[in-house]
């Protein structure tokens, strides 16, 4: 079953960033109730702190480690790396889970909110699984593996002009993923790439999308019955615990009751 699927990954690494709220604590949870060394990254590390002692007191194998790391710095990623090259060897899993939308449209958006998505959507992760790999690279890791969070947005356009420069973002992390599949290929490792591109799943990312507007967001959420963070955490561990030759590449998955 797949609690014996994950057994390989007792007490190693995970790199989860954005866990600090939503799909990336419950994913944190989930990894370190399967006995991983897990380090959530985010920008605040209270309630990362606080997922860590209840972790603890509930008596997971796993642990929870908080780092704090600004995503949309460069400086700040690479030295969260190599502190966790010093502390904990390195990483085998990096889960880019860290992503945000601003409402901005593409006829009057404004350039800083673009930027901020291209930073945090699209750099970060590039500038986390590059790391990740050299990681596993220089320890001869390879079976290790990258999961990039993605969306359904990454795959279609909806009418929402709030959501389009978000949409562009996440299609390419679709390409970003296979353009990965397909490096670690060529530089011949069984190291593994894969996305998982959810609809809507409740958590804070519409709060923060319409921060002027907590009713629309609210909306967002009461229309259907969404995903929740823990169905994206069972997606992440049954990627994981999917045998060494099996790459799952895309996830697709929506409530069952989503139109778009």
């Amino acid at each position: 079953g797949r609690a014996g699927a994950m057994e390989r990954w007792t007490g190693r690494v995970a790199l989860v960033t954005g866990a600090s709220v939503g799909i990336g604590a419950a994913v944190a949870r989930a990894l370190v109730q399967h006995g991983m060394k897990v380090v959530g990254c985010a920008r605040s590390v209270d309630k990362i702190e606080k997922l860590a002692a209840e972790c603890q007191s509930a008596g997971y194998p796993g642990t929870l480690i908080p780092y704090k790391c600004d995503l949309s710095n460069e400086e700040e990623i690479l030295s969260m790396f190599s502190a966790i090259k010093t502390l904990h060897q390195g990483v085998d899993v990096c889960i880019n889970n860290a992503g945000l939308a601003r409402p901005e449209p593409l006829l009057s958006g404004k350039t800083e909110g673009w930027r901020t998505m291209i930073d945090v959507n699209v750099m970060a992760v590039s500038i986390c699984t590059r790391e990740a790999y050299q990681s596993m690279k220089e320890r001869n890791i390879d079976d290790g593996h990258i999961i990039n969070i993605n969306s359904m947005n990454g795959h279609s356009v909806v009418p929402q002009s709030v959501v389009h420069f978000y949409s562009a973002t996440k299609y390419a992390v679709t390409a970003l993923t296979e353009g990965l599949r397909q490096e670690l290929r060529e530089a011949r490792t069984h190291i593994r790439a894969t996305c998982i591109s959810p609809g809507l799943v409740e958590t804070g990312f519409a709060f923060k999308l319409h921060d002027n507007d907590p009713e629309r967001a609210a909306a967002t959420y009461e229309s259907i019955r969404c995903l929740k963070a823990e169905d994206m955490a069972n997606a992440v561990i049954y990627v994981l615990s999917a045998p060494p030759h099996v790459q799952i590449g895309d996830i697709q998955m929506r409530p069952t009751e989503q139109i778009s």
